[in-house]
Order: structure tokens, then sequence, then C-alpha cells
């Protein structure tokens, strides 16, 4: 009978790195870390990453997509799986467009192959005391492996898991400083702030997501949040930041 297998779901961010710090610190068994590299973080994220490595002495397992998300966001053909429809069978329209709460095409792909390459290994996941409801997603796979929330048993809190690496000497290039979550930099489950605070402060990232927008040829999955598209936020920030420098005179001319 092979030995059980304890492998670390590392996504890079605050929790996570936490998490394997904690693991490493406390002689937790652990036998590989692995990361689900998008293609889509932002360069910080990676920069933190090669860091890390170098601070605990190990190699993390870099898994990747099937295919690039690029790829599968505007030019993977999609075939239509309606048995009474006319198109059932065949291709319908190319590229998943922008990911959305309701097509999270780009979660499941990150499962799947997640799951394929660790198998039925223990998992350590990374979500910290104060989002223990989160735990639920994996309760229909208990079945199949074993997940543990070591951030969790410790009572580590969010603030407590950045608190820790900060003091380890992780800083993220200062990502933290602008977001509560520095995932995908494109990613359009975020809210209005960090959109704005990505264009002013991030403004290659910004750049880039306006070309991915432009490949989505699909219409409906050009709408990038609640129904706009990335140009439609685009032209909305640049009208309210017009708005506030206008404020901004009126008010210096008052005083």
């Amino acid at each position: 009978m092979k030995p059980i297998r304890h492998i670390a779901s590392f996504s890079g961010g605050k929790d996570s790195t936490a998490m394997v710090l904690r693991l490493i610190e406390e002689d937790w068994p652990l036998d590989e870390i692995v990361f689900f590299d998008t293609g889509w973080e932002f360069p910080q994220m990676n920069e933190h990453i090669e860091k890390f490595e170098k601070y605990i002495g190990r190699k993390i397992t870099r898994l990747h997509p099937r295919e690039s998300f690029d790829y599968q966001m505007w030019e993977r053909p999609v075939v239509r799986r309606k048995k009474k429809c006319p198109m059932n069978g065949k291709v319908y329209r190319h590229g998943h467009g922008w990911p959305a709460s309701h097509k999270r095409w780009c979660t499941r792909e990150k499962v799947d192959v997640i799951d394929t390459y660790c198998g039925t290994s223990r998992r350590y996941c990374g979500y910290a005391a104060d989002e223990s409801k989160r735990c639920d997603a994996y309760e229909w796979k208990r079945n199949t492996y074993t997940v543990i929330y070591p951030l969790i048993e410790l009572g580590m809190t969010e603030a407590d898991c950045l608190a820790y690496c900060l003091d380890r000497g992780f800083e993220w290039g200062g990502l933290y400083d602008h977001f509560s979550r520095v995932s995908c930099f494109c990613c359009p489950l975020k809210g209005l702030k960090d959109y704005r605070t990505l264009r002013r402060d991030f403004p290659s990232r910004w750049t880039r997501m306006l070309q991915m927008g432009d490949c989505v040829q699909d219409e409906v999955g050009k709408r990038f949040h609640h129904g706009k598209t990335i140009h439609d936020l685009d032209a909305r920030f640049a009208n309210e930041d017009a708005a506030e420098k206008r404020q901004g005179k009126l008010d210096f001319s008052v005083k």
C-alpha cells in the first residue's frame, strides 16, 4: 500500500503563504506544494513565488491549464450541448468569453487540473479561520480525497496571515496596499473599487484587459461586469476622473 501523500494547494496569496510557512515551521507532513499558473497573474505574484521558494528552500510544482486561458477565452471552439437545440453537437461560438459568477470556466479548469495531478492525496487548503464557510465547497469531494484546513485549526484569520507574512519580509511588491485579494489581475469577480485601482495604479494591466476584451468576438462573452464591457467601465472611470478634476477646480476657486 502506497503511503498517503500530503500536498499543499498554494495560490501565492497571503493565506496560502502563511499556511505553508506554518506547515514547514511546525513540521507538518508535507510532500509537495502545488501552484496553478493561470497566466493571468500579477508580475509581482510571480516574483513573490520565486522569493518564497528561496526562503523555504523548496521548489514549488507549477501546474498549467490544458489550453491557455487566453485561448479558452476567445478562440476555443465551443460546442452546443442541448439535445433539443438545432445546433446541438455543433460549434456555435469561439471562446468562453469573460468568466462570470455563473460561468466560472477558469475555476473549473483549475480544479480539474489540480485534482488530476494530486489524485487521492491529502490536500492542505489555505482557508483562513474567518472564512470557514468556504469549506462547504469541498464537502461533496470528501469521498474522493481528504481536505485539511491548517489555518482554521490554528485559528489564523486573514488579517493574522497578512501580518504573519509581512513580519517575515513578504510584501508582494505592495499589492496588498492596493487590493484585499491578489488573484488574477483581470478577474471579473472583483468589485468596482478594485477595477478603479487597477486602472489608476496598474495601467499596463488595465491596457492588457482592454486588449483582452477586444479579442472576444461573442457579444455575450464581451460582458465583463454586470452586463458592461471592459470598455464601458473604462469610459465610466474616465468620466468620473474628469468630474473629480472639475470639482477639484471648483472647490479651489471657492476657497
